[in-house]
């Protein structure tokens, strides 16, 4: 049997792994949800993202020791992880992460999200393949050799710019599978979906790349004044119909402990919100907005550039900045997220929000993708001026007074 089984692991071209001493057929389901499409990042590759859905049908647990991608029938794959590497790929990975692989329980699913860049000057691939080997309790081996998710040809959504100018920084954008957007599934009316894949919340920063100014106690003491991006005019990303919205809401106080809502709706997590359809199936959802500045209604028509609010501290936000995003749907809950681009903007450096805090100390940023962009995804970290000029003038220097 030992013989057999490698014999057809050579057929196929698939190496066994040194710690294999018999390979069996892997009992576990694997599939993508979700049919990805090609992202142009603002690193200057491309970029698929999508995650793997793997359930156990073992009687006892399984780990998952390697995980191989290629493209159609390539024969060298794409990306190969094994051991502890596996774990980075959970939307929440354990503090100490197992050399071996990632353990799977009867009966359980992992959720694997993959951040696939494609190699420079490679064409999009049809459909991917997927090798997955186990490990089981008693020191046998599975292998999953053709686990297929295809391709998507559709182009990424083209968009203007959210805000104006100034500088805006990228948390939990695009990129990062541990950020509260495209880690966090949502399971309504039967169905596993997430809205938020390609998410960005924009804050807003002054010259010195700070999101807040003067000195302060504690980020609790802060008001909304004190945040540079906290009342900036957000715009229309492309022409379009308001689906939806909502401003009557007041803006709240900065790390005000939330309420965990029921249900996971556009009215139980956006605050002041709009939607936007700018294309059929395709709808662009702003989110926290401030209740001063609201100016538009369902049913309205308006043009890319126009204003339809301002940045506030509404809904399940802990401090003034705007959530953006892009889905198949005019609904939070039972929605896709879809990848986009933005037409102009620089990136200034890269990142992090909480190095951005403190006043007092200098803020560095990483230069690994600075420059003018045009049609290409912000990624998780940017900091972007909007627009082609490449001055350099912070995000809504003048505060709440610019109103």
């Amino acid at each position: 049997m030992r013989a057999l089984a490698l014999i057809l692991a050579a057929s196929l071209g698939l190496a066994a792994p040194a710690w294999a001493a018999e390979i069996h057929q892997a009992q576990i389901e694997a599939r993508a949800p979700w049919t990805p499409s090609v992202a142009p990042g603002s690193d200057g590759r491309a970029h698929l993202a999508y995650e793997l859905h793997v359930t156990s049908f073992n009687d006892g647990p399984v780990t998952l020791r390697t995980l191989s991608v290629f493209a159609d029938r390539a024969e060298k794959p794409l990306l190969t992880l094994e051991g502890a590497a596996l774990a980075d790929l959970l939307a929440h990975p354990p503090e100490k992460a197992d050399p071996q692989g990632v353990t799977i329980e009867a009966g359980r699913r992992r959720v694997f999200h993959l951040w696939l860049t494609l190699p420079e000057g490679a064409a999009t691939p049809k459909a991917l393949r997927h090798q997955l080997t186990f490990e089981t309790a008693d020191g046998g081996v599975q292998r999953a050799d053709d686990v297929r998710v295809e391709v998507s040809g559709r182009s990424p959504v083209a968009l203007g710019p959210p805000l104006r100018g100034g500088r805006w920084l990228a948390v939990d954008g695009p990129g990062n599978p541990h950020s509260h957007h495209w880690g966090s599934l949502v399971a309504v009316g039967g169905a596993v979906t997430i809205p938020q894949r390609y998410a960005i919340d924009w804050f807003g920063l002054d010259e010195a790349n700070h999101s807040l100014r003067g000195p302060h106690d504690s980020l609790a003491a802060t008001t909304d004044a004190d945040w540079i991006g906290f009342g900036a005019e957000v715009l229309a990303v492309a022409d379009g119909v308001v689906r939806d919205a909502r401003g009557d809401l007041p803006d709240g106080a900065p790390l005000k402990p939330l309420a965990t809502p029921d249900d996971l709706t556009a009215r139980t997590l956006y605050g002041n919100f709009v939607v936007l359809e700018i294309a059929p199936g395709v709808f662009a959802h702003y989110a926290h907005l401030s209740a001063d500045g609201m100016n538009v209604k369902i049913g309205q028509r308006v043009r890319r550039g126009e204003v339809i609010g301002r940045l506030g501290q509404t809904g399940a936000a802990g401090a003034p900045h705007l959530h953006f995003q892009v889905s198949d749907r005019p609904t939070f809950e039972q929605s896709e997220g879809l990848p986009f681009t933005i037409d102009a903007f620089t990136v200034l450096g890269v990142g992090s929000v909480e190095s951005t805090f403190d006043v007092a100390a200098p803020v560095t940023l990483g230069a690994q993708r600075s420059g003018a962009r045009r049609g290409r995804t912000p990624l998780d970290g940017d900091v972007v001026r909007f627009g082609e000029k490449t001055d350099d003038k912070g995000a809504d220097d003048k505060g709440p007074a610019a109103r």
